[in-house]
């Protein structure tokens, strides 16, 4: 009995830089769900201001083997948003990066003034964050340099100017959509009435980045309804750009994209090429064309 007893008695006596030392070895959801639980030494070690220099839980969503529909669910959503409450007060001031998905406003308005050296911010699929929170991020984390907002409805160009404008670190931007070619990949998952108030004014947020994101070097625009009109205004307003997400992007064909980035050199990109289900289209009609090829060169044949 003895020896079970001065283990549990040299584990109590552990400092607290050791003890802190030992659970930043572990994620933040072992963190969440053991140390913090045990008793109130290692509660105060488990929210040390050291062990919240980065809160991430991309790792926890891209783990799951599918995507949840009670992700979707108010809920979670509130849950997500008291956890990073909680990161953004225990780290007194010192987060640099933010990874979460399915916040809302309330939380984002807590990051804006309690995270002045945030540089990383990706906060994919959040159903409720809108221009509101987004503008009070870019007043209050201008050393951002990279933003992930893909799937986030309610973020509008106003939000990418105001991020341009007062976040010249800016090199990075994820603006993916969901996609609309292929419903049947979030039919079930995501709520229907969200899936249909995609953003359609594509145009003027590559305006917005074309004008204020002039040191951008990473861009993702996957199944955006992105012209060539505004791609060549991109490429034009972002001259070092090294990498070029298009992925899915129908309204352009081969031609419009080496056109518009003829004068960027090194430039990699992922161009539209995809399979389209033939249930996008009437069968009928479009029964062979099934590839979006690149010998589809001219306007006649854009899809």
């Amino acid at each position: 009995m003895a020896e079970p007893s001065s283990e549990s008695s040299s584990w109590a006596e552990l400092t607290h830089e050791c003890l802190t030392n030992i659970l930043s070895r572990l994620t933040i959801e072992q963190r969440w769900r053991g140390p913090m639980l045990v008793c109130k030494h290692w509660f105060r070690a488990a929210r040390d201001p050291s062990l919240f220099s980065h809160f991430d839980l991309e790792p926890r969503f891209e783990s799951a083997p599918t995507e949840s529909p009670a992700w979707w669910l108010p809920e979670f959503e509130t849950k997500i948003d008291s956890m990073l409450r909680s990161a953004v007060r225990w780290s007194l001031g010192s987060l640099s990066v933010i990874r979460v998905r399915h916040c809302s406003d309330s939380s984002l308005d807590f990051v804006a003034q309690g995270c002045p050296n945030l540089e990383v911010l990706s906060i994919k699929s959040c159903a409720n964050v809108t221009d509101s929170s987004m503008a009070k991020i870019a007043f209050g984390c201008q050393k951002l340099r990279e933003v992930d907002i893909s799937y986030c409805h309610e973020i509008s160009n106003i939000s990418l100017a105001l991020i341009g404008r007062h976040c010249p670190n800016i090199k990075t931007l994820k603006r993916n959509y969901f996609n609309n070619l292929d419903p049947s990949q979030h039919k079930g998952i995501v709520p229907d009435n969200y899936l249909d108030a995609c953003p359609q004014d594509v145009d003027s947020e590559a305006a917005a980045i074309a004008k204020f994101m002039h040191n951008l070097e990473h861009l993702e625009l996957g199944f955006s309804k992105l012209s060539a009109k505004a791609l060549t205004s991109i490429c034009e307003g972002c001259p070092n750009l090294k990498y070029l997400d298009l992925f899915g992007c129908v309204n352009l064909t081969s031609r419009d994209i080496a056109n518009a980035t003829s004068s960027l050199e090194n430039l990699e990109i992922r161009k539209p090429n995809f399979y389209i289900p033939r249930s996008v289209f009437h069968t009928e009609r479009y029964d062979h064309w099934r590839l979006y090829d690149e010998r589809f060169q001219t306007d006649i044949f854009r899809i």
